[in-house]
């Protein structure tokens, strides 16, 4: 990562003879300084009293503050309303409304994306307007920043190119480098073309070692570079020591904590230090939740480090909530990069389901138990009867024991009831039925329902829903480009209600990556030869060649 190439390098920095000396005398000092600092940072941070909570007190506060999640909104949603107010009684001319603009979207930076983007766009035409090129410039690096965390990659470019980096203030080049290297990082993950990958891979460590050139040792920047660059050459413990500087100088329920805490449990995820991990996930979620920040990954992260440990319910809860937040922030790569955690949503799902019908399926055993047991008392009564040959009254007096065994019955039904609601309180309308039809004391009715495929196929219908929904958001004029890619008279036409049909599904799966003909039937329950026929049959009706149709296919944006 420190190591340029050479073409790339010669880019970036020219070297000439008294510039080459000054340039290792300048970076022998910053390593120098840094030195003393870190040195510094790490006698407080061991001077420091070590209170840390543990994981059970971390997650009985992420509970709670999840429960308190909504004041935290609101009182931020306040903040803004005041902000506006403001904005709404300032001239548009005056630089106030340039600050106050700037303020707002500092509130929606990490709680809503596309209104923080609003905004700086409002502040960007301002700037330009006004002939404020610092601030222009200034805002101009800060909309790329964030367009490029959320995936707009093209508009991040965009306006990169606009920015002639000669013109601006040397106070903005760490900027202007650090804009260029997420830009570059975040295509590096998301492509899937090896060779698109390298040159992106390359070019971020060329923009991040010109961000290292300039940047001051002490910086909180630099820093959290320098602990990036250690922990990806596998220098864990050297990364830790650094983090150790950032976290005695980061104050707590801040969004630096939340940062820094985060990446602490990245590395003691490299050292296989599962419960340090979980701490410092419990910590910065928990710093997270507090701050009303939506754009965040160390919940769901935690969340999937306790379902694989088997805390099913809090994991589900963790996720719900999580996915929840993500849809608020609304960023392109934040629903790409939690797409993961559907599958996981439903896994977790069909496992506290397993668990509540394992339950369910116990008691109506009982159930089933308990009316054997009454049918046989009135079979007892019915031989008695025959056999004494009783009068009358004795008749009646049966029957009047027949009827108080049948109000035993509906009141043993009840008392079980009571005890199967408890455990499908959380079911769904067809639960809610099987309710119905064992207070009706309906138990043949009742035991068809359970060997029937009706709840199988409403959680498929769910999880297609959910996988429709998703995958609409990412790409949601993907019926229609798919459709380009057909002859006018085959083009696929959806029912009314429906999001996508089977053949859509299936290319859709194409599209996230999914290209094994056996895990897309695996997902729709289909053969993998009618995967195959769908596949085959989809191409014969494209207007180009069946060659280009994929590749076609993974450039639908």
């Amino acid at each position: 990562m420190g190591v340029y190439d050479a073409n790339i390098g010669n880019y970036f920095l020219r070297d000439y003879s008294f510039a080459g000396f000054l340039t290792i005398f300048v970076v022998t000092m910053k390593k120098l300084l840094f030195f003393c600092f870190l040195i510094a940072a790490v006698v407080q941070s061991i001077a420091a009293p070590a209170d840390m909570p543990g994981m059970a007190a971390l997650t009985a506060s992420l509970d709670e503050a999840i429960g308190a999640h909504e004041q935290s909104v609101a009182q931020r949603e306040a903040r803004i309303a005041r902000l506006k107010q403001q904005l709404a009684e300032t001239d548009t001319a005056s630089t106030s409304f340039f600050r106050w603009n700037g303020e707002i979207y500092k509130e929606y930076k990490a709680y809503i994306c596309d209104s923080a983007i609003h905004y700086l766009r409002i502040n960007l035409d301002w700037a330009e307007r006004h002939c404020q090129p610092d601030a222009a410039h200034e805002t101009r690096l800060e909309l790329a920043y964030l367009m490029a965390t959320a995936g707009m990659y093209e508009e991040a470019t965009d306006l990169l190119r606009q920015t002639d980096k000669n013109s601006l203030p040397a106070r903005l080049l760490p900027d202007y480098y650090h804009c260029y290297q997420k830009l570059y990082d975040e295509l590096s993950l998301y492509t899937l073309d090896d060779a698109f990958k390298k040159r992106y891979q390359a070019l971020t460590a060329a923009y991040d070692d010109s961000l290292m050139q300039i940047l001051p040792p002490t910086s909180a920047l630099y820093l959290e570079r320098k602990e990036m660059r250690e922990a990806a050459a596998g220098h864990a413990e050297k990364a830790l020591s650094i983090n150790d500087a950032r976290l005695a100088s980061a104050a707590p329920d801040t969004p630096e904590y939340a940062l820094v805490t985060y990446h602490r449990s990245l590395l003691y995820h490299r050292m296989g230090n599962r419960e340090e991990e979980k701490r410092y996930l419990a910590l910065s979620a928990l710093t997270d939740i507090r701050l009303s920040i939506t754009d965040h990954a160390s919940l769901w992260m935690l969340a999937e480090l306790l379902y694989k440990e088997g805390d099913i319910e809090r994991a589900y809860r963790y996720i719900r909530f999580s996915w929840s937040e993500t849809n608020r922030y609304n960023a392109r790569s934040r629903s790409l990069q939690t797409a993961g955690i559907l599958s996981l949503i439903d896994l977790t799902y069909q496992a506290m389901r397993e668990q509540q019908n394992d339950r369910l399926r116990l008691y109506i055993w009982l159930i089933s138990a308990l009316t054997l047991l009454l049918v046989a008392a009135v079979a007892f009564i019915y031989r008695q009867m025959k056999r004494l040959s009783i009068a009358r009254n004795h008749l009646e007096h049966a029957n009047e024991q027949l009827q108080i065994s049948n109000h035993i019955k509906e009141e043993y039904v009840g008392r079980f009831m009571n005890l199967c609601s408890i455990y499908i309180k959380r079911l769904d309308t067809y639960r809610r039925m099987v309710n119905k039809k064992i207070t009706a004391g309906q138990t043949e009715e009742l035991l068809k329902m359970v060997r029937s495929s009706e709840v199988l196929d409403a959680g498929l219908k769910e999880l297609y829903e959910n996988f429709d929904t998703a995958f609409l958001h990412l790409f949601p004029d993907f019926v229609d480009k798919f459709n380009d890619l057909l002859q006018p008279e085959e083009r696929i036409v959806l029912r009314k209600g429906e999001l996508l049909n089977t053949e859509l599904r299936i290319f859709a799966l194409i599209r996230l990556g999914i290209d094994d003909s056996s895990q897309i039937a695996e997902f729709l329950r289909y053969s993998v030869n009618t995967i195959y026929n769908y596949r085959a049959k989809v191409k014969n009706k494209a207007r180009i060649s069946r060659e280009d149709f994929e590749t076609q296919l993974m450039l639908i944006r």
